[in-house]
């Protein structure tokens, strides 16, 4: 059996230095913040080429509490609009809406799973901002939305939860937008032990607001400057991605050598390949297949029993909590929803692993 992952054999690798920051961590009595969360703090946001990261409880909360910070500078106010990806992940959307803005869906393209420009009606006067989608670890077409936020004045975001080290142009995930907003769950390039996330900007004022949001909207101990929320990065989650962040280049070196494996290997007209143009605007959070019949796929996966996910089954205008949504229809996104599967990608397989996969691709048949 071949696992969809195996976290386990993921954070092998680090088992031994993971056990001697924890060793660590038990003598400080320093459990929340801390050094530990600012070292990287600055070294994440070194590596993305930004002044500032502010480390978060998870992904969902960063992305949020840059659109609470937004709202404070004035740049975005309750109600205004958000051009989103059709596609996006749940949490993307319900970060728009618990800051009190509305999503507005936008139809996806299928070179890169993303918003299809072409299809965007005119942009109205409350819309007020984009959020680009790095889905699946693929920052392509970020350039070409930048321009669009650009042309119409709007603010760009990303949501570069699933696309930690990828970059285009000689510039990283994270750096394109007035912010960025990224996931550190256990699953991601960059994965804790845990729920984590981090905040990126060139905006220091908007920097400064996220620190404070985080904490309660504090400005200082006993000083509540905002109404502000309950989302820091554990300290320990720091010291671990710490270690991990160090070896993210080389990680998504393993994952980019897996993909072209695939890419040149799996031969079966029944399978539709992802794009990719071979650079590191691609690093692979997970490798998505199409199928037309994927209950089909799914059956022969499991009699050569392979792993699978599939991100993502229902597209989150569909989904219970968003039934004001509902009546909304893109063709293509939920053509995606209907195609799409997951093949295991990741860092812990070996090159046999790779091959089995590779062939029991190959077999399938229709």
């Amino acid at each position: 059996m071949i696992p969809f992952l195996d976290l386990k054999k993921v954070n092998a690798p680090y088992y031994n230095e993971f056990k001697a920051c924890f060793a660590t961590f038990l003598e400080t009595e320093n459990y929340i913040l801390g050094d530990s969360v600012l070292e990287f703090e600055k070294a994440f946001a070194s590596y993305c080429q930004v002044p500032f990261a502010i480390g978060t409880g998870n992904g969902l909360d960063a992305l949020r509490l840059i659109f609470e910070g937004l709202k404070i500078q004035k740049k975005l106010n309750v109600g205004d609009e958000v051009l989103v990806a059709a596609n996006s992940y749940t949490a993307t959307v319900l970060a728009i809406i618990q800051a009190g803005l509305k999503p507005v869906f936008v139809e996806v393209e299928t070179q890169f799973f993303n918003i299809d420009l072409n299809t965007i009606p005119p942009v109205s006067k409350t819309v007020k901002a984009v959020i680009v989608t790095h889905l699946y670890g693929q920052m392509q077409p970020v350039s070409q939305i930048l321009a669009f936020a650009k042309a119409h004045n709007l603010i760009l975001v990303e949501d570069a939860s699933q696309s930690h080290g990828a970059k285009l142009n000689g510039k990283y995930s994270g750096s394109f937008g007035i912010a960025a907003a990224f996931s550190c769950y256990p699953t991601k390039n960059l994965g804790a032990l845990g729920d984590a996330g981090i905040s990126v900007t060139s905006d220091p004022q908007l920097a400064e607001l996220v620190l404070k949001l985080r904490n309660y909207g504090r400005s200082s101990l006993n000083t509540n400057e905002y109404l502000g929320f309950n989302s820091r990065l554990d300290t320990i989650q720091a010291q671990f991605l710490n270690l991990k962040l160090r070896d993210l280049e080389n990680s998504n070196r393993k994952r980019m050598a897996i993909a072209t494996r695939y890419f040149h290997e799996i031969k079966n007209p029944h399978i539709e390949l992802p794009y990719w143009d071979y650079s590191q605007s691609h690093v692979f959070y997970v490798f998505v297949v199409r199928v037309k019949n994927r209950t089909s796929f799914i059956s022969h996966l499991n009699k050569l029993e392979i792993g699978y996910a599939i991100h993502y089954p229902v597209v989150a205008y569909k989904q219970p909590a968003l039934k004001s949504y509902s009546n909304l229809k893109f063709e293509i996104a939920e053509q995606l929803a209907d195609m799409c599967i997951s093949i295991p990608l990741n860092t812990s397989l070996s090159q046999r692993d790779i091959t089995l996969i590779i062939a029991a691709l190959n077999a399938y048949e229709v």
